[in-house]
């Protein structure tokens, strides 16, 4: 769960000096209330959200779990407590599982797409996430089923193209090892011939970016006629969503990197009802 003092900041930017019309129109009354998924797939942020209404005084029981699959119509959190309690966090626990879920069926179905390919390989996200919602959104991922890949840049070596600009790629590569001999070191590459480099450099993890399948096939060709290929994973990303998935799902590809798992969320549809 992300840090319960940044969750309860999510109320505090949506309530800055109180819910003034719940304050206006509501006494000291209880109620119960119910938030139901009104559409299948995946949910997520149950946690999240429970917490939040626990720390408002409101007493939860869980219908579903994080992760779990739900058709529409699931009840997914029964809530009883102060009525302006429910009605204070009600906006902010929707829009979490909304975005959680809607991340985590998008993982889940890449995933399905991934298991009818010829070859299966790990889908994982990037850190094109919403600044301040990474932490919910790479856990969205995981429990759809994908790899959170990096958390942060404090999180794993990965030497993009402008590293490369500035610094030679096997000159960067024998920096990166020198100043972590437990980490990983990747390297974005864009053609068969940076590759082969980047392993020769001593590279542990090649990410091909925005290859076509074709020089992708070319680039693990070169890599196994070099003797190269056992060496390294393989990352592939670049561009790649539901239409292209299996185009890129190839033998020798460990790992798909997709963008789309986070940067352009389609919120999951549920509601919270009172009564």
């Amino acid at each position: 769960m992300i840090d319960p003092e940044c969750l309860l900041s999510f109320i505090r930017e949506d309530a800055p000096f109180g819910d003034i019309t719940s304050d206006a129109v509501i006494g000291d009354i209880r109620c119960r209330a119910r938030i139901v998924a009104r559409e299948e797939g995946v949910i997520a942020g149950l946690e999240e959200a429970a917490f939040l209404f626990k720390h408002f005084g409101v007493t939860v029981n869980q219908g579903a779990a994080d992760g779990d699959s739900v058709e529409s119509g699931t009840p997914v959190l029964d809530l009883e407590g102060p009525a302006r309690s429910i009605l204070l966090v009600e906006r902010t626990a929707l829009n979490i599982i909304g975005r959680m879920s809607g991340i985590a069926t998008r993982t889940r179905r890449c995933i399905l797409l991934l298991n009818q390919a010829e070859y299966r390989c790990r889908i994982a996200a990037t850190r094109k996430t919403a600044p301040g919602l990474r932490t919910l959104d790479k856990k969205a991922v995981a429990l759809g089923g994908g790899d959170p890949h990096r958390l942060s840049l404090s999180d794993g070596i990965l030497i993009k193209d402008n590293h490369l600009a500035l610094v030679p790629a096997d000159e960067a590569v024998r920096a990166a090892k020198r100043a972590s001999v437990y980490r990983k070191v990747e390297v974005e590459v864009t053609t068969p011939e940076e590759a082969m480099a980047a392993a020769d450099a001593g590279a542990d993890i090649l990410l091909l970016d925005n290859m076509t399948p074709g020089q992708v096939k070319a680039t693990l060709i070169l890599l196994e006629d070099g003797g190269m290929r056992e060496r390294v994973l393989i990352e592939v990303s670049g561009g790649i969503d539901e239409e292209n998935l299996h185009s890129y799902a190839l033998p020798g590809v460990d790992l798909i990197s997709a963008g789309i798992l986070t940067h352009s969320v389609k919120n999951f549809d549920v509601s919270l009802d009172i009564g």
